[in-house]
């Protein structure tokens, strides 16, 4: 009979893969780094970030639409963008911008950390600066700064008809716009049409109306982003065909025209079943954008992509041990982690997302249907199934034995939801946090980057103590 856990997870998915190994000790290895010795050197719970992965997306995405333009003979270039909302980490940003791509931002603090970067030769005058957001007054004088300041591939995208005004109050000379598409929400969405961006109605008007004479104005961007992100559907094909032809509209009007953002949203592998033809839904949308131009007789434009969760999500992991195990009634076992997963991992119970989660060592035990609890007093502070499963399975909790479990591609917005070095939901502390590299001869090097929070650190934020 088949009763271990790595039968299970064998005769469950395809095993191993491509990043999830075994090692001979029968325990779990994560891009051929092993685990456990992650473990024994830094203790648990443990959160990592793995950094070659980072270029390797950026690189994949790169590749993909090469070939897509390259099939379908599309004249127009393709700029990589990173939204730095998805994980503002100064490691991350030096990982990401060794690769030669562009920035999204969000807010005011991020026009300080863009500055940070040009300082610091990481990123250059030619780097596009795509600026989202709701732009009120530091967002606008911190945008107008770095155009000012001679930083001409900034482009503030339009969100709503008053930042027009406020961006010219502020910019000196002739300046590179964008505008925002308020696409229709999903049909079950509680909305109808997304807060952000102008109506597809009213932009042809808007322009005619405030940017055509304006001699100061340069518009050089239309931008296209749904909350469901790129996925093979009638309602994301259906979103895009109104876009190119609101691009198509403005290109016959604006011949400053030329660059069509189709905003993020790849999704990030949150399963070991996680299936998804990226290289086809590229060719797609460039094959539709080409068609249409096409047929209208107007230029293709070249294409932006925001991409945040693709670019940083599956760098990241956190370790837990299994410190307890609580039999609540005849059905129900709870594993007691050594952290919260309210704290750590915010989004599983904030909008239920799954993570790949996977015993770390143990593989040779029998398994068990168990649910995972955290260390906080909260009842949402749990994870109780898989993406593929309605259950979780795990080793059998051994008294003797500690048992470890890993959730990998953690690496977008985790931290930053969870409030990086500051208070946590019943003071449970942060986690140490671990970065890993591989030099040019690929050996691997790990290094702290934060130590467990103290309970002097938490007490200095409460106003308990003073430094």
């Amino acid at each position: 009979m088949n009763t271990r856990y790595f039968d299970l997870i064998n005769q469950t998915y395809y095993f191993p893969q491509e990043e999830f190994t075994l090692n001979k000790d029968h325990s779990l290895q994560f891009h051929n780094i092993d685990l456990m010795k992650l473990v024994e050197q830094y203790g648990t719970p443990l959160k990592f970030t793995y950094l070659p992965q980072i270029s390797t997306n950026i690189k994949r995405a790169k590749n993909w639409f090469r070939n897509a333009m390259e099939k379908n003979n599309y004249e127009g270039k393709y700029y990589y963008c990173y939204c730095t909302k998805s994980s503002h980490f100064e490691y991350i940003m030096n990982e990401a911008f060794k690769n030669n791509i562009h920035i999204e931002t969000s807010s005011a603090f991020d026009i300080n950390i863009v500055e940070n970067l040009l300082e610091n030769g990481k990123i250059n005058k030619s780097t596009h600066i795509i600026c989202n957001g709701f732009k009120r007054d530091q967002y606008i004088t911190n945008i107008a700064r770095l155009i000012n300041n001679g930083h001409k591939n900034t482009i503030p995208i339009i969100d709503n008809y008053e930042e027009l005004d406020l961006l010219q109050a502020e910019i000196k000379g002739k300046f590179k716009i964008g505008i925002r598409i308020a696409a229709e929400e999903e049909p079950k969405f509680e909305f109808y049409t997304s807060r952000l961006g102008i109506g597809y109605k009213n932009i042809l008007q808007f322009y005619k109306k405030q940017i055509q004479e304006n001699d100061r104005l340069e518009l050089k961007m239309l931008h296209f982003f749904i909350n469901t992100g790129i996925n093979d559907t009638a309602y994301y094909w259906n979103e895009l065909v109104k876009c190119i032809k609101v691009y198509i509209q403005l290109k016959k009007e604006c011949p400053s025209l030329d660059g069509l953002n189709i905003g993020g949203g790849f999704p990030i592998k949150n399963s070991l079943a996680f299936e998804y033809d990226y290289q086809y839904m590229i060719d797609e949308i460039i094959n539709q954008i080409k068609i249409a131009c096409e047929e209208a007789e107007v230029d293709v434009p070249n294409i932006f992509t925001e991409f945040g969760s693709f670019t940083v999500g599956e760098s990241g992991g956190a370790i837990y041990q299994v410190l307890y195990q609580k039999q609540q009634n005849d059905r129900e076992a709870w594993n007691m982690i050594d952290s919260s997963f309210i704290t750590t991992l915010p989004d599983t119970w904030a909008i239920n997302k799954r993570f790949i989660m996977l015993a770390v060592n143990r593989w040779n035990d029998t398994y068990e249907r168990v649910l995972l609890g955290g260390m906080t007093c909260d009842s949402d502070d749990y994870y109780n199934s898989e993406q593929n499963m309605n259950a979780i399975y795990l080793p059998k909790y051994n008294k003797e034995k500690p048992l470890y479990i890993g959730f990998f591609n953690t690496g977008a917005y985790q931290e930053t939801i969870g409030g990086f070095g500051g208070l946590h939901h019943c003071l449970i502390p942060q986690p140490k946090h671990i970065l890993i590299d591989r030099d040019k001869n690929g050996i691997i090097a790990t290094e702290v980057f934060s130590e467990q929070q103290t309970a002097e650190e938490v007490l200095e934020i409460l106003g308990y103590t003073k430094k």
